[in-house]
């Protein structure tokens, strides 16, 4: 199962609000400059509210939710996974399987500024994670140009039956706090969609499930 995380609320603190009292705060605290630091509407909240969508930006927390379920789980620790992170400023992020990304939040904050600045993380060494300014479209392409959506949209089916779909699959979520897909055509060129019930959940919720139904047509539980 390749996973892809689109749209993601992930991105570097944009130019329009780095003089904002809220984010220089922030950068003197960390002793970093505003356009190093992952925005966060945790402690930019108040710089955010000019920004265009604002509601849909700002939550790297729920990528580090979604790491951690899918890099830590049986599937992926066998080998069987692989996740890329497409974020709302343009760029995607390569996560190698044997990453082990930190369950601390701060950490994991930090682990991801380096990877912008530096394009990669060890900086030496064979990368664990990789940052390269790509379109979701150019990346779908890339990994098969086939792909299956969870969507409140899709088709109800029992996991057992959608497991044997996503075990081989990309499988794509989005990485969004609120509304939907701005890329449209996700839906309208998927090979499938799925839904997980009559209430919208959480990313991570439909990673579990996902990779759950992936390990279990696998025969891993």
């Amino acid at each position: 199962m390749i996973l892809v995380l689109a749209e993601s609320a992930l991105e570097l603190v944009p130019r329009e609000i780095w003089r904002h009292p809220a984010v220089l705060a922030d950068a003197r605290r960390r002793g970093k400059r505003p356009g190093e630091m992952l925005l966060d509407r945790t402690r930019h909240h108040p710089a955010m509210s000019g920004l265009v969508d604002a509601e849909r930006r700002g939550r790297p927390d729920i990528v580090h939710q979604v790491l951690l379920m899918f890099q830590y789980s049986l599937h992926t620790r066998r080998g069987m996974g692989r996740a890329y992170i497409h974020t709302h400023d343009g760029y995607v992020i390569a996560v190698d399987p044997r990453a082990r990304i930190p369950k601390n939040y701060n950490n994991f904050v930090s682990l991801v500024e380096q990877l912008y600045a530096l394009g990669r993380v060890p900086p030496r060494g064979e990368p664990l994670m990789e940052l390269r300014r790509e379109g979701l479209g150019d990346l779908l392409g890339e990994l098969g140009g086939r792909w299956v959506v969870f969507h409140e949209s899709g088709s109800r089916k029992p996991l057992y039956e959608i497991g044997a779909d996503v075990l081989n699959s990309v499988v794509v979520v989005g990485g969004f706090p609120h509304g939907d897909f701005e890329n449209r055509w996700l839906l309208e060129r998927a090979a499938a969609r799925y839904s997980l019930g009559e209430e919208s959940l959480d990313a991570a919720q439909v990673v579990c499930r996902a990779v759950a139904a992936a390990e279990a047509a696998a025969g891993l539980v």
